[in-house]
């Protein structure tokens, strides 16, 4: 089938699957980004601080990048059913799809978790405004 004058659904699926392949690579250097970050914040939070706190804010930023790079996978994966995808591809993206969601959910539903943690770690570190500290 030609889709357009001089360029064929072969050459299409190759279009197609080097935009998955950047895609992907995009979604992999994300996360590998984010765990290089976090590493250093944790790194850097272990020797600083002491308690549990602190390190809510390293794990709120390695969730920020966790989904954003399974929403690069998820469209890599919409990318690679795009050209005559038979039924078994589209129902392997629908259970990818479905497993990436939870995914994103849990990571969403624990990053507003950590950020809640973060604000109230910031909110008992602050000093308070009072009579008693005016110089």
């Amino acid at each position: 089938m030609i889709i357009a004058a001089g360029f064929g659904q072969h050459e299409l699926g190759d279009v197609v699957n080097v935009a998955v392949w950047v895609v992907e690579a995009a979604g992999a250097a994300v996360i590998f980004v984010g765990a290089v970050i976090a590493f250093a914040g944790f790194a850097r939070v272990s020797f600083r601080r002491k308690g549990l706190a602190p390190f809510a804010s390293v794990r709120l930023d390695l969730g920020r990048f966790l989904v954003l790079g399974l929403e690069f996978q998820l469209a890599a994966d919409i990318l690679r059913t795009a050209v005559s995808p038979s039924f078994t591809e589209l129902a392997q993206l629908a259970a990818i799809a479905a497993i990436r969601t939870a995914l994103n959910f849990f990571l969403g539903m624990e990053i507003k978790n950590e950020r809640d943690l973060v604000r109230t770690d910031q909110a008992t570190a602050r000093p308070h405004s009072g009579s008693d500290e005016q110089a």
